[in-house]
């Protein structure tokens, strides 16, 4: 596939007018320049999109998509397993239904990518997943998996356990407390295992909780830690530095507080939804603002909907309040493309619009961010998976 004509935001090289980009038959991008400078290959199918506008896929990656399903309602949700509060060996992908509206809505808005965490009712939930939002099915549709484990602080675990079920945790130290005792069981799992390699009838059963969190502490994934609070977010900060081991702050509400701590420690953060109502406590010092406070500081942003809490078709709509209200337009355009990416470690193939990447490629009637801007083409794996055309038949 060859896409002529456009001005195209590759993200990490610059906006090129009147650019062409060739995709191969492997759905990977092979060349990408102005028109004139890049040569197309014989029998291409050439897509015209003069006086359109190209970027990257979008990418959120932080949502409930396929484990919240739409439209269904209870027997849908299988976001959160409340009947215990430390569950880090469960995975987002076991819960995915592969046929939720969710994932139309996200391709026929833009949204190429996304990554699927568990809820956050328990203070160890679960692991998650990136997923494209096009495929055969589920297993087809997986880039990564698994892409952290997910922790959460702060009122949610409160509730659905001590409040609602009577057990620990029914406070913020209780979900500390669990969260650095499992952490702990795990270290001593670790030491056994590298004490008796050598010796396999020493070796402990396999503890499948345990392998989880073995994963965090030996920094193959970080963790994906629920905290509105900027005590909650400093407190999930303490945790990872004790244990030594990486972490993404999700929703990042009270950020913009202490955004020096963040940039300090090279800590991402995904922030939102942007879109709800101050529904509870911890949301009472959300701002729009937090996103250009954060970038400004140096801080990797990256924005989510946290779908079906606002839909995934709003994500850019988020941009966009994000930009009047101080994100600059190349931070919101990395917010939603390379950041998102390199959050789910996943910047070498996705992100940005070069060669060696996936051909995943939105095509817009206006600039990306713009209220009136809709979606004409989306393109995964350099393939054509939405047509605004095709969508009116």
């Amino acid at each position: 596939m060859v896409i002529r004509g456009g001005k195209v935001y590759t993200v990490t090289r610059g906006v090129i007018e009147e650019g062409v980009i060739v995709v191969g038959d492997d759905g990977k991008i092979k060349a990408v320049g102005k028109a004139g400078e890049v040569e197309i290959p014989k029998g291409a199918d050439i897509l015209d999109a003069k006086g359109m506008h190209i970027m990257p896929g979008m990418i959120d990656p932080h949502t409930h998509i396929g484990v919240h399903e739409l439209a269904i309602g209870w027997e849908g949700r299988d976001t959160n397993e409340t009947t215990e509060p430390v569950t880090p060996h469960l995975r987002a992908i076991d819960g995915i239904k592969s046929d939720d509206e969710g994932f139309y809505e996200a391709l026929s808005h833009g949204v190429t990518t996304v990554g699927v965490l568990p809820g956050s009712a328990n203070p160890i939930g679960g692991l998650g997943v990136a997923m494209k939002t096009y495929g055969k099915h589920k297993l087809d549709m997986v880039v990564k998996e698994p892409i952290g484990l997910k922790i959460a602080f702060g009122e949610n675990p409160k509730r659905t356990h001590g409040l609602e079920n009577k057990r620990s945790p029914a406070t913020r130290m209780a979900i500390a407390g669990l969260i650095r005792e499992w952490l702990t069981k795990a270290q001593n799992y670790m030491r056994k295992k590298d004490l008796f390699k050598d010796q396999p009838e020493k070796l402990p059963d396999k503890d499948l909780r345990l392998e989880a969190l073995e994963l965090l502490l030996r920094r193959k994934i970080p963790a994906r830690a629920h905290a509105h609070l900027a005590d909650d977010i400093l407190t999930a900060i303490s945790i990872a530095e004790e244990f030594g081991f990486d972490i993404v702050l999700d929703h990042s509400t009270e950020s913009h507080r202490i955004p020096e701590v963040l940039a300090s420690r090279n800590i991402p953060a995904v922030v939102g939804p942007l879109l709800t109502a101050k529904y509870k406590v911890e949301l009472r010092n959300r701002t729009t603002e937090t996103p250009g406070i954060l970038a400004k500081h140096g801080v990797k942003v990256a924005i989510t909907t946290d779908h079906p809490v606002v839909p995934i078709k709003l994500l850019p709509i988020q941009v966009a309040i994000a930009i009047r209200d101080g994100l600059s337009f190349e931070d919101a355009l990395k917010a939603v493309t390379i950041n998102a990416a390199d959050i789910l470690g996943l910047a070498d193939r996705l992100g940005s619009i070069e060669p060696g990447k996936d051909g995943d490629i939105i095509v817009l009637n206006a600039p990306p961010f713009q209220v009136e801007a809709r979606v004409v083409y989306t393109i995964i794996n350099g393939k054509i998976v939405y047509s605004a055309e095709e969508a009116k038949k």
